[in-house]
């Protein structure tokens, strides 16, 4: 009993920019919350008032008094008070009970970009929060175990990873990084050129939210073949204005950012040796991350790198299903923990 009780205590987490997701081995996701919290300030730093969907749903309409923040940025620590208290707050929603939370074993996915403070932060984060033993498993290599890949295998590997925050692509063999590029351009940027294009083609403002709503639904529209109705506030009478756009206009503001992402990755590829790239060549890609499921994504990656793209089954929880597994396999950690 007390060794199935100890195995119940070992997490797979991944901290996004955008979403927070928590899973035990099996897999079984636990908790998956946006990574944002509302907080109210005191003496002593800040105090979490809600966490995850409740917080999101203040964002643009926050109280005075309060502050809506996002700890994690770039899929790294920015601020270690705000992050110890986010990641105690997420780790109580997902494990109700006080015993629960005792001598927890967790692997952490981070950036493989990330650098060695970067990485500390993170570390020291974590373990503020109660967590005894903290390994990091690098989040192209975690998803791609989430994905059924044994990155051990002498057989390369490539996988492309958009976040809010960060975009890597990396090429793995063996228990090695074999390439990796990353640029800190990914949905949150996604997101900021479609406000923009909006205020300055059709003087019409939304709030952030809205805009995120936009980009998760133009896969569905552009499939379908259906107009997005936008909601939002005319610049030039200040009045509530509901609007159509074709998909294919949302789809050509977004190209340049997409373009820009892409193009930052591709220097991936010219860093693999031959026989990785016939190996890759068989395989091909594995997209996952919510920026890859933007419309025609794929199809942009395909025409730049030459190879077919797949999307994960599960492209905004396997990172943690990876990681839950990877805790489970000290030959993984052991390879790739120090990358």
């Amino acid at each position: 009993m007390r060794v199935l009780t100890l195995f119940s205590r070992r997490f797979g987490i991944d901290l996004g920019t955008a979403n927070t997701v928590v899973c035990r081995r099996g897999p079984r996701i636990i908790l998956n919350e946006p990574s944002v919290m509302t907080v109210r300030a005191n003496g002593h730093g800040p105090v979490p008032v809600r966490v995850g969907h409740e917080a999101r749903e203040l964002m643009g309409r926050t109280p005075v008094g309060l502050t809506t923040v996002r700890p994690i940025r770039d899929g790294v620590i920015t601020d270690l008070q705000s992050a110890r208290a986010f990641i105690v707050a997420i780790l109580r929603m997902a494990m109700h009970h006080p015993w629960e939370r005792i001598r927890l074993h967790a692997a952490v996915g981070v950036p493989a970009g990330a650098t060695a403070l970067e990485r500390r932060g993170l570390i020291e984060a974590v373990e503020a929060a109660g967590v005894s033993r903290v390994d990091l498993i690098p989040e192209p290599v975690a998803g791609a175990i989430g994905c059924g890949i044994d990155p051990l295998l002498p057989r390369a590997h490539m996988v492309v990873d958009v976040g809010g925050g960060t975009a890597e692509v990396s090429a793995f063999c063996f228990g090695g990084i074999l390439a990796n590029r990353s640029c800190r351009v990914a949905g949150d940027e996604m997101t900021l050129a479609l406000l923009q294009y909006l205020r300055q083609e059709h003087q019409l403002m939304v709030g952030e939210l809205t805009a995120e709503d936009i980009k998760i639904r133009l896969r569905d529209a552009t499939a379908e073949g259906q107009p997005l109705v936008i909601e939002g506030q005319d610049l030039l009478t200040s009045r509530p204005r509901l609007m159509t756009l074709d998909p294919r206009e949302v789809t050509a503001a977004l190209r340049p950012t997409v373009d820009g992402i892409v193009d930052a990755l591709t220097g991936c590829l010219e860093d693999l040796p031959p026989q990785a790239v016939g190996d890759i060549m068989h395989e091909g890609v594995i997209a996952f991350g919510g920026g890859s499921l933007l419309a025609g994504f794929e199809q942009r990656l395909e025409e730049e790198f030459g190879f077919s793209v797949h999307h994960a089954d599960r492209p905004l929880t396997c990172v943690a299903e990876g990681a839950a597994l990877v805790v489970s396999m000290p030959s993984v950690i052991a390879a790739y923990s120090g990358t």
